[in-house]
């Protein structure tokens, strides 16, 4: 999932491919995406990019000066600039490339005013990312921690009795109204190096900090450096241990500087951000899901308020195979005859002789393998037959056929019982009427004696 410094390499990505070119005509919007259209449409327009946190701002500004060869803006397009306001969720990021090497899921573009014209688009393959036209930054959203280190730090210290820090302090670092900007893997990686267990109530862990005057002037230093000299008189340059604040700050500042080759380079390669990270998806290091179902990575005791039931999770680095790029020029494609090239060397009579050999060994085996099978035939006869495990669907189906066979059997008794009693009952009718034949007879004759 992009997080700060990954918002910031993208909005730098952005001001570089877009820096001197003019983008014409209507903002796009693919059919697919629940997003709000972006009713902006203009002759010509240039865009500038801005990062805040895990939110990127893009300025749509319309070109009105005529004097210097460059387009009037008419009536019936838009004159005043707009700005969107863009937040990643779990896979969005800017690409720009030509026309006709539009990505799939482009799902917002903007189209350049040359020939052959180029495409700024945002691609999110998840779709979880969203855009707001004549949108703001995020009110919920607190100081940025690496472009307002001064307000974040005291934002975080004057909020201390907040609920928000009752929680663990793995918790807690994900919560954006203070720590805007930090992810999953930044905060196992700050707390990796100040060695604090990630389930230890986030109160204790920052109530020992001060919100001091030196910290209001050491924005974008990653440590304050102390001179002292030594016995023999050198100067040595110590380095101040930083506490978990000024490391929500200058931790991104290292991804930042990592650049192109950090967060989003050519496809699938991660080694540099690999070889960076010390705790996160690193081999030997403990991973467990917090009350909020996010895994966190840490080393040695998780700490007291770990969740009850709580197991391991080996989630591994997982490469994507089809990333971004933000380079200036990706490299060639490798064309399916090349690799086949590559892969099938020339023959050689030496290692067609191998080959035969090889091949005469693997028929050799396989006619023993047949032997062995042969044998252990009537062996395996003997052997009662064991039927595997029906699947959840069959044994329904199984079930509910169980249930409509006992239930029309149960209705046919139940009508044969019915037809039963009246029958009886029709027989014991004949026999009244028999009765009542004989009694008629009877009173007939005495009225006749």
């Amino acid at each position: 999932m992009p997080e700060g410094p990954e918002l910031h390499l993208a909005s730098l990505y952005v001001n570089k491919m877009c820096e001197g070119l003019v983008f014409s005509g209507a903002v796009e919007k693919s059919e697919v995406n629940k997003n709000p259209e972006v009713p902006f449409c203009c002759d010509a327009y240039c865009i500038k990019a801005h990062s805040r946190g895990k939110e990127v701002r893009l300025s749509l500004t319309p070109i009105k000066n005529d004097d210097d060869g460059k387009r009037k803006v008419t009536k019936h397009q838009s004159q005043q600039p707009m700005d969107v306001v863009f937040r990643f969720g779990m896979s969005g990021f800017f690409r720009f490339t030509s026309v006709d090497d539009l990505p799939k899921h482009a799902h917002l573009r903007f189209y350049t005013n040359e020939n052959p014209r180029r495409v700024l688009s945002f691609e999110d393959t998840r779709r979880f990312g969203s855009w707001h036209p004549n949108g703001t930054w995020q009110k919920d959203r607190g100081p940025c921690v690496i472009f307002e280190y001064e307000s974040f730090r005291e934002n975080v210290l004057s909020n201390l009795s907040d609920k928000t820090f009752d929680k663990p302090i793995c918790e807690a670092l994900l919560n954006q109204k203070y720590f805007n900007g930090i992810g999953n893997y930044l905060r196992a990686e700050i707390l990796f190096r100040l060695q604090i267990p990630p389930f230890v109530k986030a109160r204790t862990v920052l109530e020992g900090l001060v919100l001091k005057d030196e910290d209001k002037n050491k924005v974008k230093k990653e440590i304050t450096v102390v001179e002292s000299t030594d016995k023999t008189g050198k100067k040595v340059v110590k380095a101040e241990t930083p506490d978990l604040l000024s490391l929500c700050h200058t931790v991104p500042l290292e991804v930042v500087q990592l650049g192109e080759t950090g967060y989003a380079p050519a496809k699938g390669k991660y080694s540099v951000l690999q070889a960076w990270m010390r705790c996160y998806s690193v081999d030997g290091m403990n991973s467990l899901g917090d009350h909020n179902g996010r895994t966190i990575w840490f080393k040695g005791d998780p700490g007291p308020l770990m969740p009850k039931g709580a197991k391991s999770r080996k989630i591994m680095w997982k490469r994507q195979k089809d990333d971004h790029d933000y380079t200036d020029s990706k490299k060639a494609k490798k064309t399916r005859t090349d690799s086949i090239a590559k892969a099938k060397p020339v023959k050689k009579k030496e290692n067609i002789k191998v080959k035969k050999e090889n091949a005469t060994s693997k028929t050799q085996n396989a006619s023993k393998r047949q032997k062995k099978k042969v044998n252990a035939a009537p062996a395996d006869e003997n052997k009662p037959k064991t039927r595997g495990k029906r699947s959840s669907k069959g044994q329904n189906l199984t079930f509910t056929i169980y249930l409509a066979t006992f239930s029309i059997i149960s209705i046919q008794i139940l009508i044969t019982l019915q037809l039963l009693s009246f029958l009886k009952f029709l027989q014991r009718l004949e026999r009244i009427q028999s009765k009542a034949n004989v009694w008629r007879k009877r009173l007939k004759l005495k009225v006749i004696l």
